[in-house]
């Protein structure tokens, strides 16, 4: 049994599973996979009884849970996506991928390649000005990146994580303007504006706690869990989520945005709602309160783009990908370690779907130093942006930058379109080795990740996946012509280079 009580899909589990033959491969054997449409508290289970039968379940949390209905009142039990193949887990992720792309996601972005952004945070944290930030568009223009997406630290009394949340009106003393004023200059130089937000979120330090402390999810007599310093605004009341929909869609109308990150940081404790008779019904109609604020997103701004995000991953599954056809895939960002999140989450969720970015050496989160070629590499399987200070980049790091932006434009509908192959184990592997091909077979992106360097190291060989065995495939950097046959059983060999986390990009053409 795998699951979730808190209030979100969670880090600790994903609501997809996969069941398995037991020596099925990515290319042969047996496997059912069932994903939640649904974002909150699940229960998966896989059970095997005495006459040898096998069952597997996926469906809402039964802890913490009771929904008594009264005369008239209807439930709705949340979906689940099925599939089976009995070609491996590539295919059987293929048929995932597929059927969220075309049948979850919906809106302009379904298809629409996205906007290559630089995201704040990393850059600036709650240190800005409306002048740092056009200092950064300016710089983003200069590279060729589509948008500056400003993150958290914009609104209410907001510069650091202890109070602000719950006060959505822009702090125009701390940008030096008003916010319709900057997110216009930086749309003169031509570079398209993001924000973040966190609205099932409150401070305790603001003007909306002092004056609705009944609004956030407290256990009367209690001293509540003050998980990074808020609480969780209880969205299974209607009058909070129209009250801070109301507060957001006021941003909003007044600047334009076309992109919001929609940030989740905590779960949810403390359980209990003042409006609510069956207090089992508060985290079921919680979900039903966010998906009734993102629906109204949606439909009164059809153009925006918004992308998920709960600390990073803790909220990745379908149902939240019918309302963002993003969601951040980890707010780790070192492109080593995501080399295994993003290989983990391919298994049930398209590259289209898994925010990643660029971010800055030595990294943040691990302190790692990895080759910018690297980086760019791993963030380019996903949905691809930055998350660093443009201003502290050497001449040759911003070509750098340029050359990968280009680069990421002439993979982009490959890359978002095409079906995806893992074809090694970084848990596993000394190489890291993912492959894009194309729906008739004419184009295919091979990325590869030196994640260990030996002395004596002889030649890796990828084999690729997918190809046309008989058809001829040109490789565009360096003109060579290799058989689908050659490429899929002998393998594309790989240089024997010096150095630490080298990363290679081969694109194949079908002659």
């Amino acid at each position: 049994m795998i699951g979730s009580v808190r209030g979100t899909s969670s880090h600790q589990y994903n609501p997809m599973m996969i069941l398995a033959e037991k020596d099925t491969t990515e290319d042969n054997g047996g496997c059912y996979a069932m994903s939640f449409v649904y974002s909150g508290n699940f229960q998966g289970e896989v059970l095997k009884d005495q006459y040898n039968q096998t069952r597997m379940l996926l469906g809402v949390q039964e802890e913490c849970f009771r929904y008594p209905l009264e005369a008239g009142e209807t439930f709705y039990a949340p979906e689940v996506i099925l599939s089976y193949t009995d070609q491996g887990m590539n295919r059987l992720s293929q048929n995932l991928h597929s059927c969220i792309r075309h049948h979850i996601c919906r809106g302009k972005y379904k298809t629409e390649v996205r906007p290559v952004l630089v995201n704040s945070w990393e850059a600036a944290y709650f240190d800005f000005t409306g002048e740092t930030l056009y200092n950064l568009a300016k710089e983003a223009k200069s590279l060729g990146i589509d948008m500056l997406v400003l993150d958290d630290g914009w609104f209410g009394k907001r510069d650091d994580d202890n109070s602000g949340l719950g006060d959505w009106y822009v702090n125009e003393a701390k940008l030096g303007e008003t916010l319709g004023g900057l997110v216009k200059r930086v749309n003169d130089l031509g570079v398209k504006f993001g924000i973040w937000i966190e609205p099932e979120m409150i401070s305790e330090d603001s003007d909306l706690y002092r004056e609705h402390p009944d609004w956030a999810l407290t256990i009367p007599g209690r001293k509540p869990v003050r998980s990074r310093n808020q609480l969780v605004l209880d969205f299974s009341r209607k009058e909070v989520v129209d009250g801070i929909f109301g507060q957001i869609s006021a941003v909003l109308d007044n600047a334009n945005i076309e992109y919001v990150k929609w940030d989740m940081n905590r779960s949810l404790m403390d359980v209990f709602s003042v409006m609510t008779k069956d207090q089992g019904r508060v985290m079921y109609d919680y979900v039903l309160g966010l998906y009734d604020f993102l629906d109204r997103m949606v439909n009164r701004y059809p153009d925006l783009l918004i992308e998920g995000c709960s600390g990073g991953g803790g909220r990745f599954d379908a149902g939240m990908l019918y309302y963002t056809p993003q969601i951040w895939c980890s707010d780790n960002s070192d492109a080593i370690d995501r080399l295994r999140i993003q290989y983990g989450t391919s298994f049930g969720y398209p590259v289209s779907a898994m925010g990643a970015h660029v971010s800055a050496v030595p990294n943040h989160q691990t302190g790692r130093i990895t080759p910018l070629h690297t980086r760019g590499v791993v963030a380019m399987s996903g949905t691809f942006g930055y998350e660093l200070d443009l201003l502290k980049l050497t001449e040759e790091e911003k070509d750098e930058v340029r050359s990968q932006i280009r680069e990421f434009r002439k993979y982009a509908p490959l890359i978002q379109n095409g079906r995806y192959y893992r074809l090694t184990d970084p848990f596993k592997s000394e190489i890291c080795a993912w492959e894009i091909v194309g729906n008739s077979q004419e184009e295919v992106l091979l990325n590869v990740v030196m994640e260990e360097i030996h002395g004596n190291m002889t030649v890796n060989y990828v084999q690729l996946r997918g190809l046309e065995e008989t058809a001829m495939y040109k490789e565009q950097s360096t003109g060579k012509v290799y058989s689908g046959a050659a490429l899929m059983h002998g393998g594309m060999p790989l240089p024997a280079e010096f150095g630490e986390y080298r990363a290679y990009q081969y694109h194949f053409v079908r002659e």
